[in-house]
C-alpha cells in the first residue's frame, strides 16, 4: 500500500508507531491477524491472513479510510502537507502454502534494511 511520506523529522516515529497501532486495532476490529507488518518511507507491507468472506479489498480500503481519518485529525499538519495521505493504489497477492508464506515474511523483513531511495 503505497502514502506519500512527508513528514517532520521529529514526528516520523510517533506518526509511525500511531499507524502501526491503528492498523493493529482495525484488523482486530476486522477479524484479520498481522503475520508481519513494515512500515516503509513511503509504503507499508503487511502480510495478512484475511477471512475471504470479508475480502482482501474490504480490509485495505478500511485500513486506508479509517488510518487517514484518524492520522489527519491527530497529526494536523498532514492535511496541509500531503494532498491525500494513501494513493488509491495497492498490490496484494495470494499465499497458498508455508514455504511461500515464509519468503514472503523474508522479503517484508528484508525491506526495513534495504530502505530504496
Amino acid at each position: 500500500m503505497g502514502y506519500a511520506a512527508i513528514f517532520f523529522y521529529n514526528d516520523v516515529n510517533e506518526v509511525e508507531n500511531r499507524l502501526k497501532e491503528l492498523v493493529q486495532e482495525i484488523c482486530t476490529e476486522l477479524k484479520v491477524d498481522i503475520i508481519e507488518m513494515e512500515i516503509m518511507p513511503d509504503h507499508i507491507h503487511l502480510l495478512l491472513e484475511v477471512d475471504p468472506q470479508v475480502g482482501v479489498h474490504k480490509v485495505i480500503k478500511t485500513i486506508k479510510a479509517k488510518s487517514s481519518r484518524i492520522l489527519r485529525g491527530e497529526f494536523p499538519y498532514l492535511k496541509t502537507k500531503l494532498p491525500t495521505l494513501w494513493t488509491n493504489s495497492y498490490f496484494v497477492t495470494t499465499v497458498g502454502g508455508i514455504p511461500l508464506s515464509v519468503v514472503v515474511k523474508q522479503y517484508i523483513e528484508s525491506q526495513k534494511t534495504s530502505q530504496r531511495y
